[in-house]
């Protein structure tokens, strides 16, 4: 069988979180100058880094013209944090306080003690509240609710995104705002995950056409007045919500809508990031996968071969995965000489198996497995139909 897309998704949340956090925390040794230099209160939005299932990044609470007053605050208090303490006001030390509270919180997340990190979430935030600093409260309560996705505690996840929209909103961020779309993704994925369907699919079709109502706005701005940097954000955070919902469409047999999602969404990865990008490579794999289960297993076959062999020269880091679909696929597949494609799908079952063990992905080990046994199965029944076709003949 071929490995469905979501085998990949705990590993890569899993990996996100600890990029997060390493971005953050390399800074630490030293003079601690850059300790309260977290980073600003919105990553460009890191899609395609599988995310997800859903990628932990930091929102921003406000447009995108402009620093907010409490990134430039963090960054003076980074200078003032090892001064004399009689010459920093109270409101200095609060922030200090803070600073540090938000430092431990990556930390701990870093080092994987994630009910460290929320204790220390907790009083950061009601710190914020006590400073009454609207951008230190959203950018708390994001990643609070982004360390409960993670850690599969969906409904307070909900509700702290909720929360942090909700101040984002209060405060005059507009609703097409990348940081407001990349939290309705989340909230998307998280009432599929419910199974709650009919807001998923209001929620994934906010982002999709709000992303695309923004991107042809953009291109009626003078070049100089839009940044790469913004356009690019844009459009790859249009990718990661077509890549979510496709597999939304597909874990409910929609397959027609998935394929079409998985295009657009690869077609997106393809031009920003390039062709032999890991994302452009499982997307490339997702795709095949959808066009498989639809029975369509030549076209499936060239798009996974593809995804192999670009994988292969770059080292992709989910190579096993690419694998385990390849052999699915050409299992599938059939032609006049079975048994050869089977031995061919067995051997690179085989390879795959070792290289996510190697990885440590048990998921993907199990997914593996019942694929051996699955060909087995098929090679067991094609065996004993040898026979029979024999003795119709004679």
């Amino acid at each position: 069988m071929a490995l469905r897309s979501c085998c990949r998704r705990l590993a890569a949340q899993v990996a996100r979180l600890k990029h997060c956090v390493n971005d953050c925390t390399r800074n630490v040794s030293g003079s601690g100058l850059s300790l309260a230099r977290i980073k600003p209160l919105h990553e460009p939005a890191a899609v395609f880094v599988r995310s997800w299932h859903l990628c932990v990044s930091e929102q921003r609470p406000s447009g995108a013209a402009g620093v907010s007053n409490w990134t430039l605050a963090w960054g003076v208090m980074a200078f003032s944090l090892f001064g004399s303490s009689d010459e920093r006001t109270e409101e200095q030390k609060l922030e200090d306080e803070l600073i540090l509270l938000l430092k431990k919180a990556k930390y701990s997340m870093m080092i994987g003690e994630l009910d460290a990190a929320n204790g220390f979430l907790h009083k950061a935030v009601r710190l914020a509240h006590q400073m009454h600093n609207n951008d230190a409260i959203i950018y708390t309560y994001s990643l609070m609710a982004n360390l409960a996705f993670v850690q599969g505690q969906l409904e307070n996840a909900e509700k702290l995104f909720k929360a942090a929209m909700s101040f984002m909103l209060s405060g005059g961020t507009p609703q097409d705002d990348n940081a407001v779309i990349e939290m309705s993704l989340k909230l998307a994925s998280i009432y599929a995950t419910q199974n709650k369907n009919e807001l998923a699919e209001h929620g994934f079709q906010f982002c999709t056409e709000s992303l695309e109502a923004k991107i042809e706005k953009q291109k009626e701005l003078p070049q100089e007045s839009l940044s790469d940097e913004e356009r690019k954000d844009t459009r790859l955070l249009l990718g990661l919500s077509l890549d979510a919902r496709a597999r939304y469409l597909a874990a409910n047999h929609r397959f027609t809508g998935a394929c079409r999602d998985y295009r657009h969404a690869l077609q997106i990865c393809q031009e920003e990031q390039g062709e032999s990008h890991p994302q452009s490579l499982v997307l490339l794999s997702d795709l095949a996968t959808v066009l498989d289960l639809q029975g369509k297993h030549d076209e499936a076959l060239a798009h996974v071969k593809k995804a192999v062999e670009l994988g292969h020269a770059a080292g992709h880091p989910d190579q096993h995965v690419l694998l385990g679909n390849m052999a699915g696929i050409l299992m599938h597949k059939g032609s006049t000489d079975p048994f050869r494609e089977f031995e061919e799908s067995s051997k690179l079952y085989q390879e795959a198996l070792a290289l996510a063990r190697a990885a440590g992905d048990g998921e993907a080990v199990e997914q593996l497995q019942e694929g051996l046994k699955e060909l087995a199965s098929r090679r067991d029944g094609q065996t004993e139909s040898k026979p029979e076709e024999q003795e119709h003949k004679d």
